[in-house]
C-alpha cells in the first residue's frame, strides 16, 4: 500500500507539473490584503495612470541637462520650447539600473531594471508597467497597451521574463480601441474566454483530488494556488463582460499609418494621438511606448544621416549638430503630447496631472553605448515637479528608486522594485 500510495502521489503530482507547464502558470494572486489599492477614498477621485515612453538610441545629456541642479535652473537647448511645462516636469540625471550593461541588448532591462541583457542569456522579470497593470489594469477594457514606433519590441516582460510584442500601427490600434467588433466576432470572443475558464475548471478539479495525498505545508501552498485559480477566473469573467460592452466613441476620424518608417517623429506625434484618447476614453491606464530608432534619413531640414548612425557620432561635430536636431524634434513632440493631456479636463483636475509620463532609454551614451547616466525625465502623475534632480554621474543613483515611488503614487504599498533602495530621493507627491 505505501508503494503504491507513493506511486499515485508522483503521478498525481506530475499531472500537476504538466498542467502548470502546458500554460496555466498563475503566478502570484492578487490577495485580499491588497483591498485597499482598488478601492475606498483613491477610487473616488480620477484615476491614476503611468505612460512609458522609451528611447532605443538615448538623448544627449548635454543638450538635455541644464546645468543647474535644483528649482532655479536656466532651460537646456532641448527644454528651450518646454518652458511653459516646466512646472510640470522633472528631470534626473546621474542615474540607471545597477548591474545593467549590454548597450543595445539594455533595452530589454529599461522597464525591469534587471540585468538581463548584459550577456544576452539571463532570464528577465516582470517590468514595470505590467507589475502595475497585475494588480490595477482590470478596472478597464484593456489592462496595458503595449506599442512602438515601429517592429514588434518592446521594453514591456510578463512575471515569466517573456517580451511582449509591441502594436506599431496608430490605425490598428485605434480599431482595437475604438471600433466595435461584428456580433460574431464578439461570440468568438466571449466563446474562447468560456473555454479558458473551463481550463480553469479542470486544473482546480485535479489540484482538490491531489490535496488528499498532500501534507499540510503541501496543503497550504495548493490553497495558495487555488487562489490563483479562482482570481483568474474573476479576471477571463471581466473579460468577458467587456466582450459584451460596446467600444467607447471618439470624434475623429481613424488615424491613416504613416508609410514611411524613418519619419520618426511622424509616428511619434500619430500615436501619441491614439495614446491620448486612450487615456481620455479610460481604456486602459498603463501603457508603454518603445521608440526604438529609425536607421533610415529621418526627413526634417538639416538632417542628411541616418538616426542610428548619428546617434553613433563618436563626438563628431558635423554629426553632432544633425543629432540634435532629430532629438529636439522628438522633445518637441513630447511636449505636445504632455500639452493635450494638460489641456484634457478631467472631474476638475487635468489629466496629465492623474498621469506619470516618463521618458528615458537603456543608453547614457549611445555613441559608446554606455548605459550609464540615463536620461530621464518624469511629468505629470501629481508630483511636486519644477526642478532637477542632480546625482553623482560618476557614481550614479539607482534608478529603480524612482520605480518605488511610481508606484506608491499608483497605490501600491511596494518598498522595493528589483535593484532599489527605497524611493526617490528629491520626489514628493503634491
Amino acid at each position: 500500500m505505501p508503494v503504491t500510495k507513493q506511486f499515485n502521489f508522483k503521478q498525481r503530482l506530475s499531472r500537476r507539473t504538466v498542467l502548470r507547464g502546458a500554460g496555466v502558470a498563475l503566478g502570484v494572486p492578487w490577495l485580499s490584503a491588497m483591498q485597499s489599492a482598488f478601492a475606498g477614498p483613491a477610487e473616488q477621485g480620477p484615476p491614476r495612470r503611468f505612460v512609458a515612453m522609451t528611447l532605443g538610441l538615448g538623448l544627449l545629456g548635454e543638450n538635455l541637462y541644464p546645468e543647474q541642479s535644483g528649482k532655479e535652473y536656466a532651460p537646456s537647448k532641448y527644454l528651450e520650447p518646454l518652458t511653459d511645462l516646466k512646472d510640470q516636469m522633472t528631470l534626473i540625471s546621474g542615474s540607471s539600473h545597477p548591474g545593467v550593461s549590454g548597450g543595445h541588448r539594455a533595452e530589454s532591462s529599461i522597464l525591469t531594471a534587471n540585468p538581463a541583457g548584459a550577456s544576452g542569456r539571463a532570464k528577465n522579470s516582470v517590468s514595470l508597467d505590467q507589475y502595475m497593470a497585475k494588480y490595477l489594469g482590470h478596472e478597464t477594457r484593456f489592462p496595458s497597451l503595449v506599442l512602438s514606433s515601429r517592429g514588434s519590441n518592446s521594453p514591456s516582460y510578463t512575471e515569466n521574463g517573456a517580451m511582449i510584442p509591441a502594436e506599431d500601427s496608430p490605425s490598428r490600434l485605434f480599431e482595437r480601441l475604438f471600433i466595435n467588433d461584428t456580433p460574431a466576432e464578439r461570440e468568438r470572443q466571449a466563446q474562447r474566454i468560456r473555454e479558458g475558464r473551463s481550463i480553469m475548471d479542470l486544473v482546480r478539479d485535479d489540484a482538490r483530488r491531489l490535496s488528499r495525498e498532500l501534507g499540510p505545508g503541501d496543503r497550504d501552498r495548493l490553497d495558495a494556488y487555488f487562489t490563483s485559480v479562482r482570481e483568474l477566473e474573476q479576471r477571463l469573467a471581466a473579460s468577458e463582460e467587456w466582450a459584451e460592452r460596446p467600444k467607447p466613441k471618439v470624434d475623429v476620424p481613424k488615424p491613416i499609418d504613416i508609410s514611411n518608417p524613418n519619419d520618426f517623429v511622424g509616428l511619434q506625434r500619430l500615436m501619441s494621438d491614439v495614446v491620448r484618447l486612450a487615456l481620455e476614453t479610460d481604456s486602459t491606464r498603463f501603457i508603454t511606448y518603445h521608440l526604438g530608432g529609425s536607421g533610415g534619413v529621418v526627413p526634417i531640414p538639416g538632417v542628411e544621416e541616418g538616426y542610428h548612425s548619428l546617434s553613433h557620432h563618436g563626438r563628431d561635430e558635423e554629426k553632432l549638430d544633425q543629432l540634435a536636431i532629430v532629438e529636439a524634434e522628438i522633445i518637441k513632440a513630447w511636449g505636445d503630447f504632455l500639452r493635450q493631456l494638460a489641456a484634457t479636463d478631467e472631474r476638475g483636475t487635468s489629466l496629465l496631472d492623474n498621469t506619470s509620463i516618463l521618458l528615458t532609454s537603456n543608453l547614457g551614451n549611445a555613441s559608446s553605448h554606455d548605459n550609464r547616466n540615463m536620461p530621464v525625465v518624469l511629468a505629470g502623475g501629481g508630483f511636486r515637479h519644477g526642478q532637477h534632480l542632480a546625482f553623482d554621474r560618476k557614481n550614479n543613483y539607482p534608478l529603480p528608486n524612482l520605480y518605488v515611488s511610481l508606484l506608491n503614487r499608483m497605490g501600491l504599498e511596494d518598498e522595493r522594485f528589483a535593484t532599489s533602495t527605497g524611493t526617490l530621493t528629491g520626489l514628493e507627491q503634491a
